[in-house]
């Protein structure tokens, strides 16, 4: 029987996902579950959901919910596995202040959560949580894997990888859909069956870097040509990622509203027709947050009503399948964010994260080697390492040059503001943050 913990629980519906997952497996059907959170009314809220989903697969595994920090150990002790789903600061106030102090500034993001001047106070603020995890992980399940969804993923990851003795992998769902959602999205059902794939990059920048159908045919010449007639044609949602595949050659994993804000090309100030021409929507996570907060109560009560009754479906996401594999030891292949530490990409550092096919199994996660990356798609990347390295850096000293130092390399908030105005949103953020920031030197 595996003891799996699941950090963040309030976040009931991406829990009902992974731990629904976990008891629809007839392995892990009986695991001892433990519930961790620090808001008391989200996690009785998913103790209920789950423990209804539970009783509805047949009441094999026994759950339990633990509140607050003083509670974290008892959660942790003698788990295999550890799945990560926190939000430090959640929408409201750390989001807002992600969003609204930047705009001051003249800087527009989208979503804010992986890199730009968001995705670094996101990083900043989460990393010395996950620190006080690691320490409790080693002191009371050391040889637990620590399997992450929480973003910055990169920067995340590369922490616990570089920093502490705990066995992390990154997981993100971008990639088990990403040559599927393309080739449907050109009309190329025909080709979903049987393909073959090969993605390989840094999270939220995973490259499409081999698209074959069932026979071996490569299928870029005709995705290029229709990528390109569509965006010329119609405005639609992924216009920005089509356009990668016109001047970079290549799809990549994460969403256009995630890649607008990931270099410096689109969200322009002095370019501001550009925002309507690839259809980007600016604020995109605050609405989305909005929307879910309101939407809450509603569907707790629907889940509530329907979990004991109707069975759970498991899902795509990655985590009850590894779970699986390590326990059986029966071999999975999965996209997942590991060290460079072999030099696994040849032309990223082997201090970056990097997101690459990966192979599970009872002896744990043998990352694959993939070589060297098309020079432009490497040099994209980099854009992105740099300033996960720096943004670790300030972590691991708490010294505040560093946090000036990672704001100054991201490429989106480079090509808009000044040093000094860069330098002054940082201290102005690090301010309102308050205590949701350690102190900087």
């Amino acid at each position: 029987m595996a003891k799996i913990t699941f950090l963040g629980a309030g976040s009931t519906i991406f829990a009902r996902n992974i731990l629904g997952d976990a008891m629809c497996s007839p392995i892990l059907a009986d695991s001892e579950i433990a519930l961790y959170d620090i808001d008391a009314e989200r996690l009785k809220e998913s103790e209920v959901i789950i423990e209804a989903i539970n009783k509805g697969l047949g009441g094999k595994a026994k759950i339990s919910a633990h509140l607050g920090v003083e509670n974290r150990k008892a959660a942790l002790k003698g788990a295999d596995f550890v799945i990560n789903a926190i939000q430090v600061g959640l929408y409201d106030p750390c989001t807002i202040t992600d969003f609204e102090v930047p705009k001051k500034y003249g800087l527009r993001q989208t979503i804010a959560d992986t890199l730009g001047i968001g995705g670094i106070m996101r990083g900043l603020r989460t990393i010395p949580v996950m620190a006080d995890f690691a320490r409790d992980m080693e002191e009371v399940c050391p040889d637990a894997w620590f399997l992450n969804y929480t973003n910055p993923m990169s920067i995340l990851c590369g922490y616990m990888q570089r920093h502490t003795g705990i066995k992390t992998l990154g997981l993100c769902h971008s990639v088990q859909g990403c040559s599927r959602g393309l080739l449907k999205d050109l009309d190329m059902h025909d080709k979903l069956e049987g393909r073959r794939e090969l993605i390989a990059g840094i999270n939220h920048m995973g490259w499409l870097l081999e698209l074959k159908d069932n026979t071996g045919n490569d299928l870029y010449p005709e995705i290029r040509k229709r990528a390109a007639a569509k965006n010329a044609a119609e405005k639609h949602k992924d216009m920005v990622r089509y356009e990668y595949i016109s001047k970079l050659g290549y799809y990549c994993t994460e969403s256009s509203e995630h890649n607008a804000e990931y270099n410096p090309w689109f969200i322009k100030p002095r370019y501001p027709e550009l925002i309507d021409r690839f259809n980007i929507p600016l604020d995109e996570y605050p609405r989305r947050c909005v929307k879910q907060i309101e939407a809450w109560a509603k569907d707790y009560e629907n889940l509530a009503e329907t979990a004991a009754s109707k069975p759970h479906t498991r899902s795509g996401e990655y985590a009850s399948y590894i779970m699986e594999a390590m326990v059986t030891g029966t071999p999975l292949k999965i996209g997942g964010n590991v060290l460079n530490g072999g030099g696994l990409i040849e032309n990223l550092p082997k201090e970056a994260c990097v997101e690459i096919p990966c192979m599970i199994d009872n002896y744990g996660v043998s990352p694959c080697y993939v070589g060297t990356l098309p020079v432009q798609l490497a040099a994209m990347n980099m854009t992105h390492v740099n300033v996960h390295l720096v943004a670790i850096e300030a972590a691991a000293t708490l010294k505040k040059e560093h946090v000036y130092h990672a704001a100054m390399l991201d490429p989106l908030t480079a090509a808009n503001l000044s040093l000094d105005d860069i330098c002054a949103m940082v201290d102005e953020l690090i301010d309102v943050h308050g205590d949701w920031l350690p102190k900087y030197k």
